[in-house]
């Protein structure tokens, strides 16, 4: 689709599984206003659309243009729907997202998955004819390609979704999308919390516990955390000699957890590339906190725009 010029303010929303950020942000792409609520993940999708409006109220000026919303699940951003869902948000899978938004705020919307929008910002502008492949590492494990500097969305939005890559380092083990043996079963936050329960018989209430045992010397931290880290490494690595990415990028909370995660993922990425690709090295995000309240705000200007009291048909 051709980009719109937009030279008003839009709203920026970003969903996750315990709360949503807002921002309003200027045709400069200057932040001026945010709030934030929790997510009422719980109680099913109509209050979260709920929650959604109230979140683009407390941001909203004279002259916003446009609302767009970088949502956890797959979303198709053609029909304006996310087709399918983990249960993180009770009854999410199957929702129309823009149309139930617009009509509750009376505002056009364009949505996109949270993870896609976020890695957006990273390419560099209309002109950027490279490959891009952004991985998300955190509650779970997400993903995005850009190719040509355009974001691939797939059938049903679906592309970019590496969690739920076979992993033999996963094997038997369940997915949060109901299957066996994927990639977040082993490498998501909570599935390195889990592994490491498993191999010491201690309970670790979060990631970041297990980081700072493994920094202490506790060898079953240590093993649980370089697994996933290999995991996530292997399975980008070889979409790399599947894709060609002149970046790879690796964002989320996991990866922050220290240099044991990230050497582990580096030389797990590197053992796996073909010679042409032996200087590639995964990176950081350039982008801040904002990264995915700012992608949300460009979805409006990019992708289409689903309109009050429509039933889901763009414009």
């Amino acid at each position: 689709m051709t980009a719109r010029h937009l030279d008003a303010p839009v709203i920026g929303l970003d969903l996750g599984g315990t709360k949503i950020a807002a921002a309003l942000v200027g045709a400069d792409g200057t932040v001026l206003a945010r709030h934030t609520l929790p997510t009422p993940a719980t109680r099913g999708a109509g209050a979260v659309l709920d929650a959604l409006a109230e979140a683009a109220r407390a941001v909203w000026a004279p002259g916003t243009t446009a609302i767009g919303v970088a949502a956890a699940g797959v979303i198709d951003p053609v029909t304006g729907t996310v087709t399918s869902a983990t249960d993180t948000i009770r009854g999410w899978g199957g929702t129309a997202l823009a149309a139930g938004l617009a009509n509750r705020t009376g505002s056009p919307v364009a949505c996109d998955n949270d993870v896609r929008a976020a890695a957006a910002t990273e390419l560099d502008g209309p002109d950027d004819d490279g490959t891009l492949l952004y991985a998300a590492v955190g509650t779970g494990v997400g993903g995005a390609v850009a190719a040509s500097g355009r974001m691939l969305h797939g059938a049903a939005g679906i592309a970019g979704h590496l969690g739920h890559l076979p992993s033999p380092e996963a094997d038997g083990l369940p997915c949060t999308c109901g299957a066996t043996g994927h990639l977040e079963a082993i490498a998501a936050g909570p599935a390195i919390t889990a592994r490491y329960t498993r191999l010491s018989g201690e309970g670790a209430d979060r990631l970041q516990t297990v980081a700072e045992r493994a920094a202490h010397g506790d060898p079953h931290a240590t093993a649980a955390i370089t697994l996933g880290a290999r995991a996530t490494g292997r399975a980008l690595g070889g979409l790399a000699n599947a894709l060609g990415p002149h970046r790879v990028v690796v964002a989320g909370g996991v990866p922050r957890i220290g240099p044991l995660y990230r050497e582990a993922l580096d030389a797990a990425f590197a053992a796996e590339l073909m010679p042409p690709l032996r200087t590639l090295r995964p990176v950081p995000p350039r982008g801040g906190a904002d990264a995915a309240v700012l992608g949300a705000a460009a979805l409006p200007g990019t992708l289409p725009l689903h309109r009050p009291h429509t039933t889901g048909a763009p414009s």
